[in-house]
């Protein structure tokens, strides 16, 4: 296992909120007075996709980054997850805390979450960070003729053999692996071999292949009746919002950032240059001074 993901550097925490077990990494100034920001991951990912902006948000907010349910080392249940299982973990995750509000930057999953979250508990959001956003307005788009190869990984995920055939051996897991980091990355060589290894390592972790794939058969229904029906009316999202978009994302396409309006009251979009699908790993400075930028006191609310 990597060091630079047990170092001592990093502020570990284990809690049982909502009836599981959550994992999350804590990092802040000194005192209490520093404005909270909660970073929710996406798949294939786990908290250590945000550990190379955690250090420098840390210097003026309270950062924490949990693992979802099913990710990481939280604990993976044996029901499906729904996705207000995600939105009332991060209730009790910032209720046990003490965290009254928080900014919250998520991307890919964790942007579902973040929408629910922001839908239900509103008055406790000061704003929210999205990169690559998965939201109603892409609609059917999802199988276009030039998009429909992208997703096949979103059904295999629902097969029951799923876990075990990349659980056969360490070489299939790597592969399987590999393939989306450097793919959806927008110059694969930022994901190192070591890297790679750090996320097989995280995958083949009892239980985490099942927990990563149940999202996919939770999402499957609302998936299907996107992609029949089109784009689905929801109340618009009064929270000011900030999407940093990867130019390059081939899975969370830039050009479907078009209907954000539709779906979100006060929103800046800003595209990532050169970026692809794990915006916050493959251009950590600028995320970094936009994030900090944007929730500097008094701009987000």
């Amino acid at each position: 296992m990597s060091s630079n993901l047990t170092s001592q550097s990093w502020n570990h925490l284990n809690l049982n909120v909502n009836g599981i077990d959550v994992h999350a990494v804590r990092q802040g100034p000194d005192g209490d007075a520093a404005p909270t920001l909660v970073l929710l991951h996406g798949w294939p990912e786990f908290w250590y996709v945000w550990h190379k902006i955690i250090p420098g948000l840390a210097q003026t907010f309270d950062v924490i980054a949990p693992d979802l349910r099913g990710f990481g080392d939280s604990e993976t249940p044996a029901d499906i997850p729904r996705i207000q299982d995600f939105v009332r973990d991060l209730e009790a995750l910032m209720d046990a805390l003490g965290v009254e509000r928080a900014g919250l930057i998520s991307h890919d999953v964790g942007a579902y979450v973040a929408q629910g979250f922001a839908q239900a508990y509103g008055e406790r959001v000061d704003g929210l960070f999205f990169f690559d956003c998965p939201y109603p307005g892409i609609g059917k788009r999802w199988v276009d003729a030039n998009q429909v190869n992208e997703i096949w990984y979103q059904t295999f995920h629902q097969l029951d053999w799923a876990p075990q055939l990349l659980r056969s051996s360490r070489e299939a897991c790597q592969l399987y692996f590999q393939h989306f980091l450097r793919h959806w990355a927008g110059d694969e060589t930022v994901f190192s071999d070591a890297d790679i290894e750090i996320w097989v390592d995280n995958f083949l972790k009892d239980r985490n292949l099942e927990g990563g794939f149940a999202w996919y058969t939770s999402s499957n229904k609302a998936r299907l009746a996107m992609i029949e029906h089109g784009p689905r009316p929801r109340p618009k999202i009064a929270a000011k919002s900030f999407f940093l978009w990867g130019e390059k994302d081939p899975i969370i396409r830039a050009e479907w950032a078009d209907g954000l309006g539709d779906y979100f009251e006060d929103f800046t979009l800003e595209l990532a240059d050169g970026a692809g699908h794990f915006v916050a790993y493959e251009k950590p400075e600028l995320a970094q001074t936009r994030i900090a930028s944007f929730f500097a006191p008094g701009k987000a609310q």
